[in-house]
Formats: C-alpha cells, sequence, structure tokens
C-alpha cells in the first residue's frame, strides 16, 4: 500500500508539521502545508476544520480526534462562545464559505456572527495555552512575540493534569518522548513547540520580532483600542483593534495599571546548568532527583560540601533534551570558590556578568551534578544555549512579584477593554515548588473563562468580581487539593477547583479596577478597613498603655504583697511578674518557694519559667525589670503575655485551668528542643543501658539561674556589643542577640529555633549541618565504603580547581582513628526490640553498597511495596487497584516510541514481580511496575515541594522581621528622645510599638510551627538513612564481619534506638500539645 505522503504532497507537509523540533522548522512546514492546501495562516477555527477535512489519513484522523474531542465540550458552544449576535459588515471570518473573496477568507464568522478581537502579547507556555482557549471559544486571536525561535532548555515540572491536559491536545503526536513512563516533566523548549503547533492549526495569528510597549486608546467614539508596537509592525497588526488583552510577556512586563507586590526574603541565589544527553544505555539508568532539600537531608549536603567545598540548600535534577540541574547556593560558598569576584549588596550588581566567573561557573555546576549523579554521567559536557554559549547561569529570585489584582477594564469613548494577566507577570513561581506551569495553566484557564463571560454579556464589575475570586484560590493550589478526576477538568472553574465560591469578591469589591478614562476613577469600597490596623486597637495586642495596665491589674488581684500601679515600679520586686506566671499556669511557681529569694533571683526565675512552660520568650533580662531602667521593654514583655492569655477570664485567686495561650507553638518548639538535647547528651555520655526512653520536660526548674547567666541589662548584643532595641531582641539562653547576628560561625545563615545548637567547647552557635562533631560521633569515620552516610564521587570525576576543604576550614571536626574499636553490648529493653522490629528492615543483597544520594524513586518504590501500597492513595491492597488507577496511562503510553526503563533494585524488582506471579496477574505487572515509580516520584516531588514551602516561608518571615525591627527603632528612638512630646504623642507611639510587638509575635509563633515541621521531616529523614545504613550490615555474614564492622553496626543500632525515642518524644509533645488545645477549646466554649 502506498504512504499517504506519496498521493498528496501536503501529507508530506504535515508529517513535517508535525516532527519539527525547531520553532523556525515548524513555521515554514506550516506556511507550506498552508499553501499546498490553498489557505492562509490565522484563519481562526475555520482554519482549522478546512484543514481537517483534506488531510483525512490515519496519521493526522489520530490527532483529529484529540483536538475534536476538546473542542466539543459543551464550554465551547461549537466555537461560538465568544460570539455575539449583532450583525457587522465589517466582521472578517468565513467569506469564502459565504460567497466572499479569498481575501476575506481569514475573516467574517459564519451567520455574519461578531467574535471577540484577541491580543495576546508573549508566546511562552501560558501564553500559547491561553491562545489554544480563545481559539477554541471562537474567538479571533492576534498573538505578538518579541523573539524569534525557543532556545530555553530549562526542565518544567508538570502536575498530573498538565500532563493529561497536553496529552488531551495531541502531544504525544508533536513530541513522541512526553511523559513516557514515569516522567513528569519537559522542557521549556519542547512545551512551548507543542503548544505552538496547535494554536498554528486552530488559526491563531501569529507575529513574530515584534514587542509590545503600550495600549493606544480609541481617539474617538466609533474607534476601538490598538497597541503601541516595535519596531514597526505591519500596516494590518498595526490597525488591529481588539477588545481583550491578555499579557504574558513575562514578570518584567507589567501593563500599565496594574498594581504589583513584592514578595521579599534573604538573598536566593539559584544555579541552572544544562549538559548534553547522549541519550546512551549509561545515562538512562541514573536516576533522576525530583528535589532534596537541606532543610531535612543535611548529611548529603554535609558530604557534598566536604567532598567538593560546595555549600548547597538544595539541588534538582531531571532528563529530558538535556541533563538538567537546579540548585540553591550559598553565597559566602560562591565567593569561597572563585564564582564571584567581590561581595556586593545590591543583588543585580552581585550577579552580573562583571562580578560573574564564567569558568567558575561551569567547575561549580559541573561538580555539583558530578556529586549528585555519582559520576555516572560520565564527562559533563555543557548545551549551548541561544548565544552559543555554555547553558549555565546564576540567577536571583530573592524577591518574587505578583500582581494584587488578575484583570482590569478600561474604557475609553464607549470603548470597553478588558485585560487580564497569566503566566509570570501574575504569579513569579518560587522555582523550587514547581509549580510554575501548573498555576500558569491554571490561570489561562480562568483567563480564557473570564473571556467567555465578557463575550457573553455580563456586567464588568461582574466579570471582574468572578476573575478575582479565582485569583484567590490560585496561590492555594495543590494537587493534593485539586479536584482527583483530572480527566474532568476543563475551561469551566467548577471541574478543577473543589467548593468553589464565584462570589468570595464582590462587585462592589473591584470597583477601582474598572477605569474611565474621560472620567475620575471609581473609588474603591472600604471592604478592607475592617483588616487593616489602625492606631490605638491591635487585635490582639494590648491597644493602650492603660488596657494594658488594667488587664495586669485584674490578673494579680488578690496576691498577698502585690499591688500593680504601672507598668514599671511594680514589678520591681518580681512579685507581680510571679503572680502573673502562677495565674495563667497554676503550680509552676508556687508563694511559698519565693521566701528566701532577693528580687532579682525571683524576677530570674520568673522569666525563665514563662519562657519554658508559657512560650513567653523574654525581652527584657531580670536586672532591667528589677532596676526599672528599661520600662519599653517590660511594656513590650507583658503585652506578649496579654496577646497570649487574653482570653483567660478573671476571678479572684489563682485560676483554676490554665491555657497554653496562643504561643504553644513556641512553647512546644523549646520543649522539644532541650528533650532532643537531652537526648544527644544521653548519647553522648556512652551509657551501658538506654532502658528509659528521654525524661518528660520538668515542670519547675530546680533552682533559680544564677545572676551570671543574665546578659547584663539585655539592651547589647551578646555577640556585636551594639545597642538592642525591643524589636530587635533575640533571646537565647538568657542572652539577647540581634537576630542579624545571630548566625551560624561557619556558613553565616540565619540560625532559626529548633535548627542550631551551641558548641561546648567553642561556646559558638553553629546550624546543625556545620556543628562541629565530636571524635566519636564523626559520620563516616571509618572512611571505608561501607559508610553510605558520607558519598564521595571518585577522584578522576572531580572537576580541576574545586579543592577539599579541610576540617579545620569548614568547622568539621577531626575524623577519628578507626584504629581504637572499643566494641560495647547494647542492652535493649523489650519496648525498644519491639520498635526495632516494626521498622520493616529487609536484607540489602549489595555487599558494599555505594555513596547514599539523596532518596532515590527506586527506594520510594521499595518503601511502598513494604507498606502493602498503604499511603500512596490506593484505596485497598490489591493489585487490581493499581490497573485500575492506571487505565488511562496505559491508553497513552501506547506509543512508538521507546520508553526509558527505569531502573529499579533487584529486590524491588523481584519482590514486585513475585507480587504480580501470586495474584495470577502477571500482564499487568508493566503497568503496576510504571504506576509504583509515578507514585514514588510523586511522593519525592511532594516531600521536596513541603520543605521549599517552609524554607521560603521561612525567609519570608526573616524579611518581614527585619522591616518590623526597623519601624520599632523608629518609634522607641522617637519615644526615648522627644522627652518634651505631648504625653498624647507618647502614648499613640507606645499603640503603635505594642501593634508591632504583636505583629512580631505572630511571625515568630508561625517560625516555630514551621520549624516543628521541619523537626519531624529531619527525624524522619535520619531514621529512614540509618534503616538504610543498617540494612548494609545486617545482610553480611557475622563470620565475614571484621570489628570495625561490628562497632559500626553497634554504632548505627545505638543511634537508631536513640532516633525512635526522639519521635517519641516529638509524638508525645505533640499529643500533650494537642490535648491543652482541645481543652482550651472546650473551655472556651464553656
Amino acid at each position: 500500500m502506498a504512504s499517504p505522503t506519496s498521493t498528496n504532497p501536503a501529507h508530506a507537509h504535515f508529517e513535517s508539521f508535525l516532527q519539527a523540533q525547531l520553532c523556525q522548522d515548524v513555521l515554514s512546514s506550516f506556511q507550506e502545508l498552508c499553501g499546498a492546501l490553498g489557505l492562509e495562516p490565522g484563519g481562526g477555527l475555520p482554519q482549522y476544520h478546512k484543514i481537517k477535512d483534506q488531510l483525512n489519513y490515519w496519521s493526522a484522523k489520530s490527532l483529529w480526534t484529540k483536538l475534536d474531542k476538546r473542542a466539543g465540550q459543551p464550554v465551547y458552544q461549537q466555537g461560538r462562545a465568544c460570539t455575539s449576535t449583532k450583525v457587522d459588515t465589517q466582521c472578517l471570518g468565513w467569506g469564502v464559505e459565504n460567497g466572499g473573496s479569498q481575501r476575506r477568507d481569514r475573516m467574517p464568522c459564519p451567520h455574519c456572527l461578531v467574535c471577540s478581537q484577541c491580543l495576546v502579547v508573549g508566546a511562552g507556555p501560558c501564553g500559547l495555552r491561553v491562545a489554544v482557549e480563545l481559539a477554541l471559544l471562537g474567538a479571533r486571536v492576534v498573538l505578538v512575540e518579541k523573539r524569534t525561535k525557543f532556545s530555553r532548555h530549562n526542565v518544567l515540572h508538570l502536575w498530573p493534569f498538565t500532563i493529561h491536559d497536553l496529552r488531551a491536545l495531541g502531544a504525544k503526536k508533536f513530541y513522541g518522548r512526553f511523559c513516557t513512563g514515569t516522567l513528569d516533566h519537559i522542557s521549556i523548549r519542547q512545551l512551548q513547540l507543542l503548544l505552538l503547533k496547535v494554536v498554528l492549526l486552530l488559526g491563531v495569528e501569529i507575529h513574530w520580532g515584534v514587542t509590545f510597549t503600550g495600549l493606544q486608546p480609541p481617539p474617538r467614539k466609533g474607534s476601538g483600542w490598538r497597541a503601541q508596537l516595535q519596531p514597526n509592525p505591519p500596516a494590518q497588526l498595526a490597525n488591529y483593534e481588539f477588545d481583550v488583552l491578555i499579557s504574558a510577556a513575562g514578570g518584567k512586563f507589567v501593563p500599565e495599571g496594574f498594581k504589583v507586590r513584592e514578595m521579599r526574603g534573604k538573598l536566593a541565589i539559584g544555579i541552572t546548568a544544562n549538559f548534553v544527553n547522549g541519550r546512551t544505555v549509561e545515562e538512562t539508568q541514573v536516576p533522576e532527583i525530583s528535589g532534596v532539600a537541606r532543610i531535612y537531608n543535611q548529611s548529603f549536603f554535609q558530604s557534598l560540601l566536604k567532598a567538593t567545598g560546595i555549600d548547597l540548600e538544595n539541588i534538582v535534577y531531571y532528563k529530558d533534551d538535556t541533563h538538567y540541574f537546579v540548585m540553591t547556593a550559598k553565597k559566602q560558598c560562591l565567593l569561597r570558590l572563585g564564582v564571584l569576584r567581590q561581595d556586593w549588596p545590591d543583588t543585580d550588581r552581585l550577579l552580573g556578568s562583571a562580578n560573574v566567573v564564567p569558568e567558575a561557573l561551569q567547575r561549580f555546576a559541573r561538580a555539583a551534578a558530578d556529586f549528585a549523579t555519582h559520576g555516572k554521567l560520565g564527562k559533563l559536557e555543557f548545551a549551548q544555549d541561544a548565544h552559543r554559549q555554555p547553558d549555565v547561569s546564576a540567577f536571583d529570585f530573592t524577591s518574587m512579584m505578583r500582581a494584587e489584582s488578575s484583570a482590569r477594564v478600561q474604557e475609553k469613548h464607549g470603548a470597553r477593554l478588558l485585560l487580564g494577566l497569566v503566566g509570570d507577570c501574575l504569579v513569579e513561581p518560587f522555582w523550587p515548588l514547581g509549580t510554575g506551569v501548573a498555576r500558569g495553566f491554571l490561570a489561562a484557564f480562568d483567563a480564557a473563562w473570564m473571556v467567555k463571560r465578557w463575550a457573553e454579556g455580563a456586567e464588568p464589575l461582574e466579570v471582574l468580581a468572578e476573575r478575582e475570586s479565582l485569583y484567590q484560590l490560585l496561590s492555594q493550589t495543590s494537587p493534593e487539593n485539586m479536584h482527583r478526576n483530572v480527566a474532568q477538568y476543563g475551561l469551566d472553574p467548577a471541574t478543577r477547583y473543589p467548593n468553589l465560591n464565584l462570589r468570595a469578591v464582590t462587585p462592589n469589591q473591584v470597583r477601582d479596577l474598572y477605569d474611565v478614562l474621560t472620567k475620575e476613577p471609581v473609588q474603591r469600597n472600604d471592604k478592607t478597613d475592617a483588616g487593616m490596623p489602625t492606631t490605638g486597637s491591635a487585635g490582639g495586642s494590648a491597644g493602650t498603655q492603660e488596657e494594658l495596665l488594667r488587664w495586669c491589674q485584674e490578673q494579680t488581684a488578690g496576691y498577698p504583697g502585690v499591688h500593680v500601679s504601672d507598668l514599671s515600679s511594680s514589678w520591681t520586686d518580681g512579685l507581680a511578674l510571679c503572680a502573673l506566671v502562677h495565674r495563667l499556669q497554676p503550680g509552676l511557681l508556687e508563694p511559698s518557694e519565693l521566701q528566701g529569694l532577693g528580687a532579682l533571683e525571683a524576677t530570674a526565675w520568673a522569666l525563665k519559667v514563662a519562657e519554658h512552660e508559657l512560650g513567653i520568650t523574654p525581652v527584657v533580662s531580670a536586672q532591667a525589670v528589677v532596676a526599672g531602667s528599661d520600662p519599653l521593654g517590660l511594656i513590650a514583655y507583658l503585652s506578649h503575655f496579654h496577646s497570649a492569655f487574653k482570653s483567660t477570664a478573671h476571678s479572684p485567686g489563682p485560676v483554676s485551668q490554665a491555657s497554653p495561650g496562643t504561643s504553644s507553638a513556641v512553647l512546644f518548639l523549646g520543649k522539644l528542643q532541650r528533650t532532643l538535647q537531652r537526648s544527644r547528651a544521653k548519647m553522648d555520655a556512652e551509657t551501658p543501658s538506654t532502658e528509659v526512653p528521654p525524661d518528660p520536660e520538668p515542670g519547675v526548674p530546680l533552682t533559680p539561674p544564677s545572676q551570671h547567666q543574665e546578659a547584663g541589662a539585655g539592651d547589647l548584643c551578646a555577640l556585636c556589643g551594639e545597642h538592642l532595641y525591643v524589636l530587635e531582641r533575640l533571646c537565647v539562653d538568657g542572652h539577647f542577640f540581634h537576630r542579624s547576628c545571630f548566625r551560624c560561625h561557619t556558613c553565616e545563615a540565619t540560625l532559626w529555633p529548633g535548627g542550631y545548637e551551641q558548641h561546648p567547647g567553642d561556646g559558638h552557635f553553629y546550624c546543625l549541618q556545620h556543628l562541629p562533631q565530636p571524635d566519636h560521633k564523626e559520620e563516616g569515620s571509618d572512611g571505608g565504603p561501607e559508610s553510605p552516610e558520607l558519598p564521595t564521587p571518585s577522584e578522576n570525576s572531580m572537576p580541576p580547581g574545586l579543592s577539599t576543604p579541610t576540617a579545620s576550614q569548614e568547622g568539621v571536626g577531626p575524623v577519628p582513628d578507626p584504629s581504637q574499636p572499643t566494641r560495647r553490648r547494647i542492652h535493649l529493653s523489650s519496648l525498644e526490640r519491639q520498635r526495632l522490629s516494626s521498622l520493616n528492615l529487609t536484607p540489602d543483597p549489595e555487599m558494599e553498597p555505594p555513596p547514599k544520594p539523596p532518596r532515590s524513586c527506586s527506594a520510594l518504590a521499595r518503601h511502598a511495596l513494604e507498606s502493602s501500597f498503604v499511603g500512596w492513595g490506593l484505596p485497598v491492597q490489591s493489585p487490581q487497584a493499581l490497573a485500575a488507577m492506571e487505565k488511562e496511562e496505559e491508553e497513552s503510553s501506547s506509543s512508538s516510541e521507546e520508553e526509558e526503563d527505569v531502573p529499579l533494585d533487584s529486590d524491588v524488582e523481584q519482590a514486585l514481580q513475585t507480587f504480580a506471579k501470586t495474584s495470577g496477574t502477571m500482564n499487568d505487572y508493566p503497568t503496576w511496575r510504571r504506576t509504583l515509580l509515578r507514585r514514588a516520584k510523586e511522593e519525592e516531588m511532594k516531600r521536596f515541594r513541603k520543605a521549599q514551602t517552609i524554607q521560603r516561608r521561612l525567609n519570608e518571615i526573616e524579611g518581614a522581621l527585619r522591616e518590623l525591627e526597623a519601624e520599632g527603632v523608629k518609634l522607641e528612638l522617637a519615644l526615648r528622645r522627644q522627652s518634651s512630646s505631648p504625653e498624647q504623642q507618647k502614648k499613640l507611639w507606645v499603640g503603635q510599638l505594642l501593634q508591632l510587638v504583636d505583629k512580631k509575635n505572630s511571625l515568630v509563633a508561625e517560625e516555630a510551627e514551621l520549624m516543628i515541621t521541619v523537626q519531624e521531616l529531619n527525624l524522619e529523614e535520619k531514621q529512614w538513612q540509618l534503616d538504610q545504613e543498617l540494612r548494609g550490615y545486617m545482610n553480611r555474614e557475622e563470620t565475614l564481619k571484621t570489628a570495625a564492622d561490628r562497632q559500626a553496626e553497634d554504632q548505627v543500632l545505638r543511634k537508631l534506638v536513640d532516633l525512635v525515642n526522639q519521635r517519641d518524644a516529638l509524638i508525645r509533645l505533640q499529643e500533650e500539645r494537642r490535648l491543652s488545645e482541645l481543652a482550651l477549646g472546650i473551655g472556651a466554649q464553656g
């Protein structure tokens, strides 16, 4: 049988169009196709139908089936959703079918319908995706793009719904390797290419090398809106009048009228690198890294630091057209390794081309990639970027821009223009979360839905209100909180968002988004007044001195010897503070225990008990309280009590039941950290038995703190010696610091609660990654291959110029001598033996495991098998459930393109095969295998997203605290210097200061909540690593084990027991917290 291309030349052009892999090839082959069919590109949906009618052979039909299925959804109304019934002789559409000339073939709609005229700016993935939807709705779509080719190799993570969406548009026809097997990503270039092919088929008119510079309002009544374009656009484009503008031009260009808010964290430097993918067998066997973060896998990054001198926060590796790596590097590391020439405070100057050494940056990226993949990619050769240079770059994502609104309407001379934002100019994504293209597509759907409502004649304010209601949901979306059935996703928001409320924003609230240029702007309704703090009233804060004083008097009433008449001298004897603590938590401080204590000792005791048992961190020292030298600090400190316990009802005498207050997160984190420190200290003491788990947190300190533990008056930083203002004070172990001073002694990273320790030897504070370890606790002390905790690439895989730092350089303790083993028998209690037996330890067949990378897909798959698929979203523990959930994948994977085989550990592979054989469904084995690996990658990515969300929010909190501190310093200076100011003005300033204190306490509490989650992730990761390490030892024959092996196995076992105890302590403390909060809720209801 003759091939289709031999009988119809258009078939050959169509096949070339499908297979084209360069932008220019796509455009030229499509132009040739249209020429062979007698069509002109850019004719809208009528053009698509004509192409489909003339190309009806089997290969093309499979694509038409997919596109017709999408276009046939009721929401598109057969391509007439964006048309009106108004007769317009200027409408340009199906002229040939209506008896018109060939020239009018590009432009009248059937039956003289008037279609919406849309201009889309930007041919990025989001711009192209919204153009597809607008074309399916029947709008005339013109797209302008300033570039002339697609050259970005960087890889985008795809959510399940985006994979399904692109498959439904024929992605596999355009790019045969699209998401084969377990792949869940695609390069930006390939994504743009396949979407470009779709928009061309749907009749979108595209102009290349054209830059949109602004809007040209209608000069008179009866005319329409036009675009200002550069350079010298063709007359037809220059005169194009439109009523919808969708901007997808990137974060650096937002149309005039939109307000943009900056979300800023601490300095964050990203590095991307693309290496040539030769697609060899060896390369296909290297597992990807969907994401690993230092926040929960410190051992991997510590190993990387020791081996290469590279200090990273995270790293991701995807295998696509290139080997794509993206990582977050620390500035000090880049300076030390010569990647950056000088340290500049200005980020643009810091990462400018004049300050970056290209060769050093290439060595840096190559070394990190080589280490992460154990040198298995061989010689890493950089791919070339658009400028024929090595495709490696450093970029800043310290601040991200977010538009305050997603749409606007402008009107002049009766002509209305609907403006919408999609892509980066709406919200710049935080790359480690892998949310950019998914949320970008959601915004594209929402924008197209807005245009549909606009074309239906809905009132402008209603259209804007609906769009803003959807925009509120965008930042909260994740694969977990959207509809699970991705096959039902469509243009209608109800198909995508559960619990949708399109009236969350009312038309009255978006009046300022409707601009009538010939009139005064419409004033915004005061919808946000209730959410804005006003002077003298700060939500949960004390508000005014009088209010705070009144509350303190109520809480301390009835205590002998306590008479609170002010917020300074009444507290100098320590009795009032002790009474306040006792009122809020009876049993912590009994009045009888204060007998014989001086004012300083009683105050210090109260401060410490309040910190350890109530979560109220000191901002003033005991000496300053007794001396009455820091009234502002005392007021700020007491306001924290008020904010945390304002709901505590007053009754004569001590309260019967205290609440833990809103500082429960700070309290819980403090207890957890002290519990874990005691547990580690217990292990350090090398006690012969671990029969008893860590003791619970004691209720009351046995002895009050000594006077030398207090840091003077508390108004000087213990590190820099500079003055500390109230809002700047950070208290750690009775000493006060600037937050900016409280950094790791090695890497200078900010130290977060629960994420640091003080070294007993030198007294410095360190993050847990750089904490110098004592000899007997040094990881990898044996230095042999049996220590997978410290992966080290081979010498020949190390690039020149990146030498391994010495222990003294990085603050790491010396490695102990392995010739000094002292093996001891470990006595396990029955409880501990039961805990260890529940760890699901299975033998590992490899005698000498390789250096351990971040948790791999294969390892997660092993975990899934051991758990009998529990926790993987499967309703029942049956193979049939797997097959049912992968029905659609089997359908989509029936491609002639050979899928890459993702390697599995031999024992995992064997277990899965046995599972399939015993269930009698061996035919489903390939489906199960693919499902297992895909779910593993989803779990890995979910974990990484969670960690990076925490990391980003911690950075934002740090930035917000800096801003609060700056405002607080200004207010405090005003209060201290303006002694002649009116008393009313001073009260006003104090009220504002209390508001800032309350905001700071809220941020600190949120910070503590995040760090609790970090502790959970960290302990989970450590237990998994020790479990894996123990597998290797347990699988060896006892007769083959050396004394060093047995000693190392004992150490791992001891660490595992300790870790189980730590996780138990965490669970116990969480349960105590839950019960306390439950009791508080019941009490509040009563």
